[in-house]
């Protein structure tokens, strides 16, 4: 027995090692970690454990028979990110370049299959050059296993994809289901057909990076959720991420003591957004004011930007924040913007996240391009999100909210649970000049004075209509607060609402636009 037991020790040893120096080097050469040093960034010292170590391809061909590694390119496990398991795979880069085989993929499966039963996150770690061509269909068939899997769990159990290398063709759908996807600059790509396909059939010449590198999916394609420098602060922002979302969605997010109190005044809110509703400002600096310690995570922050989608703390409960941000396009929404946030309500709604929502909304994008782009069904896709979420919502009106965009954003019509505004709310059809332009226009054509008599009218309907107390009056805000009283009274609101049950009518599932 003693014998047997060096002789595993000895295999252990290799597994742990890894193919060997001159692989180890060329993975540092390219600036990426090695596979264990990953696992070992992402969970807490000492808390993995490896599923199937030993294992190792049964391919036979294009000498496949000579080469059988342990691990067959893929590690995976569970461990524990701040005392929480949560199940991992990750590429092994330097045995068969990563590539997905046969028992490459079993393993993924398995895992999968076990984060699932045990109802635990699910973070995989990609670093890989595709199917294993060696291995013909049977890889493809691979993917699709990890494919379906992944659809099994959406809503289920969190699933983060961390691109750190490699990603095309097919093996880019799997991140593409999950809920979040991170990635590296300059190592990390993803795309279905590389360069030298782009060129060869378009005629196209472009960098991987420059067609599918961290900055194009997280500025331009939106794929990408977050993009960092480097693989520490990447994986260390995948754990900060893992504690504000649940095990799975039969529980609650985490709370967490708080220190900053519950009846914090915010006085400087009244200062950070101007009464005139044409000035800018930066609502991120509003969210900070009003949520716990300031911080808080924004999801797909340099795509989109004319809308926050951000996961913050408030009273140490675990948030969902939708804000449109007036420092871009005025915080219209627009085909982009309503993706953002309708794809964001979603995974709140699914794993029991509150949603806050702050409105500063001059409407719909207009133009041909957003028409013809399909700004209905994109805008459509908010709308559904919103109607279909049974979380707790409540909506706050800051400034403007305008004709179909503030019923799209959460309005009481649609279902949120409380409205409230600030003094300097404004909800209306339309802006007072354009309405005055439309009720008015004869009047104004025949006044001898037009531009006066043009002023005179809008300040009519403004004081008619546009006061901050008209939707007050009439129910569709349940109160009109001080600004300086927000955080205050989002907290009691939301501690009411903490045990919100509403029944969901029978049906396979919805039919939502796409």
């Amino acid at each position: 027995m003693r014998s047997q037991v060096e002789e595993l020790a000895g295999i252990r040893e290799r597994v742990l090692a890894g193919p060997g120096e001159k692989a180890t080097a060329a993975q540092k050469a390219k600036g990426k970690l090695t596979v264990r040093e990953r696992i070992a960034l992402l969970l807490d010292e000492g808390s993995f454990h490896e599923v199937e170590p030993l294992r190792r391809h049964r391919a036979t061909g294009f000498g496949l028979e000579a080469r059988k590694p342990y691990t067959d390119g893929v590690v995976t496990g569970w461990g524990t990110v701040e005392g929480r398991t949560v199940f991992v795979y990750a590429h092994d880069f330097r045995i068969f370049g990563g590539a997905l085989g046969e028992a490459h993929a079993a393993k993924i499966h398995k895992i999968m299959d076990m984060a699932l039963a045990a109802g635990a996150p699910l973070v995989s770690l990609n670093d890989g050059a595709g199917a294993r061509i060696q291995e013909g269909v049977t890889a493809l068939a691979g993917y699709g296993g990890i494919f379906r899997r992944n659809t099994a769990a959406s809503g289920v159990i969190p699933q983060i994809s961390v691109m750190l290398g490699p990603c095309a063709g097919g093996a880019a759908y799997s991140p593409a289901l999950t809920d979040f996807v991170f990635m590296v600059r300059e190592t990390s790509q993803m795309f279905i057909t590389g360069p030298d396909v782009v060129k060869a059939v378009t005629g196209e010449e472009i960098t991987q990076n420059g067609l599918g590198g961290a900055d194009v999916h997280a500025e331009t394609s939106g794929v990408c959720h977050f993009a960092y420098d480097d693989e520490e602060t990447c994986l260390e922002e995948v754990r900060y991420l893992l504690s504000l979302l649940p095990r799975n969605n039969r529980e609650t997010p985490p709370a967490v003591p708080c220190d900053d109190p519950a009846d914090r005044r915010c006085e400087t809110l009244a200062d950070l957004v101007p009464a005139d509703g044409n000035r800018p400002y930066d609502m991120a600096r509003v969210i900070e004011e009003i949520v716990d310690d300031g911080e808080y995570l924004e999801v797909h922050q340099r795509w989109a930007r004319n809308i926050i989608c951000a996961l913050a703390r408030l009273d140490g409960q675990v948030v969902g924040i939708v804000a449109n941000q007036p420092q871009t396009l005025a915080g219209v929404l627009d085909i982009e913007a309503s993706e953002k946030a309708a794809r964001f309500v979603q995974m709140c709604d699914a794993f029991s996240i509150p949603i806050v929502t702050l409105l500063d909304v001059p409407g719909f994008l207009p133009g041909v391009g957003q028409e013809h782009g399909g700004i209905i069904r994109h805008g459509a896709k908010l709308l559904y999100a919103y109607c279909d979420a049974t979380v707790p919502r409540i909506s706050l009106i800051l400034r403007k909210a305008y004709g179909g965009a503030y019923i799209v954003m959460d309005s009481q019509s649609i279902g949120a649970d409380l409205t409230y505004a600030w003094p300097t709310n404004e909800i209306a059809v339309m802006g007072a000049e354009g309405a005055a332009n439309v009720i008015f226009r004869r009047q104004i054509a025949e006044a001898d004075d037009p531009e006066a008599r043009r002023a005179e009218l809008v300040k009519e309907y403004r004081a008619e209509l546009m006061h901050p107390y008209y939707a007050a009056e009439r129910g569709l805000v349940d109160d009109v607060i001080e600004p300086a009283d927000t955080r205050r009274v989002l907290i009691g609101a939301l501690t009411m609402l903490r045990t919100k049950h509403a029944e969901r009518p029978a049906r396979k599932h919805g039919n939502p636009p796409q």
